[in-house]
């Protein structure tokens, strides 16, 4: 089930079932965002680093190591993946 807002978005509410079958561009383009972020290792002018990044590949911050970034991801109520 989602929840259609005045913009056309899709607000998914967590537990929740619906089908992949049946889902719309502009629920595909939100599906995880405020729930997911990922991890990718970069590199920076001052050497390895991890960038973290929001479902949709927007850039949203850079950790010095990887564990410092999943802890940044969960302490904003997230679920944190890596990128290899």
């Amino acid at each position: 089930m989602n929840i259609k807002t005045h913009d056309g978005t899709a607000n998914f509410i967590p537990g929740t079932v619906f089908d992949i079958h049946h889902i719309s561009v502009a629920e595909l383009a939100t599906l995880g965002m405020e729930e997911i972020a990922f991890v990718k290792p970069v590199m920076t002018e001052k050497g390895p680093a991890f960038a973290i990044h929001a479902a949709d590949g927007t850039p949203m911050a850079i950790a010095s190591d990887a564990m410092l970034a999943q802890a940044a991801i969960i302490q904003h109520d997230m679920m944190p993946s890596l990128v290899h």
